[in-house]
């Protein structure tokens, strides 16, 4: 994959369907989601200010379906159903490659670790299936069931890797604890021996902080990914497992900043250094957006071999950019050979594509 390599989209969704979760076994199809239409009550509306009409239901709990699709992605392309067209749109976009995440398990979905494992395990099975329709092109982080014990997450994610998935995709708060906590080092070395990133996605996995602050998503889903970032830099999780590979995806990169000055002041008081480099010295890669301050960023804080850009394919939110590799590269504010390793040779590294 290495030789033809150009540029890798960092951040692309698929969008769910019940086609999804036809990988239930037998005895997990009663948790099969439900997808259920609005027939009366008041209006709500998309992030493209169309009428939403159609909600997951899962583990009795209800979320829209289509409040946030990019209708300039056709929905077969965005919901995996015409891998050809998908690919042949990444052509026109002049995207080598996408990485692959979810879009209904940005959100909580379920704290039953039965449940919880059917659905991922399910859904690892859909993107795999995708991968194998197009491995050059179409790599996936995977859903790790992180209520289940280390031996089942360590069979499924064993069984990811093998099927094309290059990271593991995981919310800033999980099972109702921050990514710093002690819970999830067994999970850490399981994700270090595999090679596998753990890659942190704007999102929430905590139904207290999800539920106490929806519906502003602010908070919910980026000032997590600040605090996720902190916690682990702070509590030298990274020196833990040193040879693991971490990612915030789709928080910008503007955070970084205050960030990394105030692990500074707090480092100074318990009389150690802070890092000159904070990305390095961490393994830590950070998704930037296209109006960041990127020069700044750079200038002062971020090191340009652990940047990287994607265009949150099929959403239209805050982060959604289709042409955000384009847009990158002709916004003329940071040097070009700088934009050739945002644009891929950092993303090949974060998710070990050869």
């Amino acid at each position: 994959m290495a030789q033809s390599l150009k540029t890798i989209d960092a951040d692309a969704h698929v969008v769910e369907t019940p086609l999804t979760f036809e990988f239930m076994e037998e005895s997990e199809k009663k948790f099969t989601p439900l997808v259920t239409n609005q027939v009366s009550g008041a209006q709500q509306l998309s992030n493209e200010g169309n009428v939403r009409s159609e909600y997951w239901i899962v583990d009795n709990n209800v979320y829209a379906k289509d409040r946030n699709v990019d209708s300039r992605s056709a929905t077969e392309w965005r919901e995996m159903t015409d891998i050809k067209g998908r690919v042949n749109h990444m052509d026109e976009l002049n995207i080598d490659v996408q990485i692959l995440y979810p879009t209904l398990f940005l959100r909580p979905c379920t704290d039953n670790f039965e449940i919880e494992f059917a659905l991922f395990r399910s859904y690892n099975r859909w993107l795999a299936s995708i991968w194998k329709q197009a491995p050059e092109r179409l790599p996936w982080v995977a859903m790790a069931p992180l209520h289940s014990p280390i031996e089942k997450i360590r069979e499924e994610l064993e069984w990811c890797k093998a099927n094309g998935a290059k990271g593991i995709f995981m919310r800033p708060l999980e099972c109702e604890k921050e990514a710093s906590d002690p819970y999830f080092f067994p999970f850490y070395e399981v994700a270090q021996e595999l090679n596998l990133g753990i890659c942190f996605h704007a999102g929430n996995g905590s139904f207290k902080v999800h539920d106490f602050f929806f519906p502003t998503n602010f908070p919910i889903h980026k000032l997590s990914m600040v605090g996720a970032f902190h916690g682990l830099v702070m509590n030298e999780i990274p020196q833990r497992f040193p040879e693991l590979r971490w990612a915030f995806i789709e928080a910008s990169s503007q955070w970084l900043g205050y960030a990394a000055h105030d692990l500074a002041i707090r480092q100074k008081k318990k009389g150690k250094r802070p890092s000159s480099n904070i990305l390095a010295d961490n393994n830590i890669w950070i998704a930037v957006q296209v109006d960041d301050d990127l020069d700044y960023i750079l200038d002062r804080y971020a090191d340009e071999n652990y940047l990287v850009v994607g265009t949150d394919y099929g959403h239209t939110d805050t982060s959604a950019e289709i042409e955000a590799l384009r847009m990158i590269r002709d916004d003329g504010k940071i040097p070009s050979s700088v934009v050739d390793k945002i644009l891929g040779p950092n993303a090949a590294k974060l998710y070990d594509l050869g």
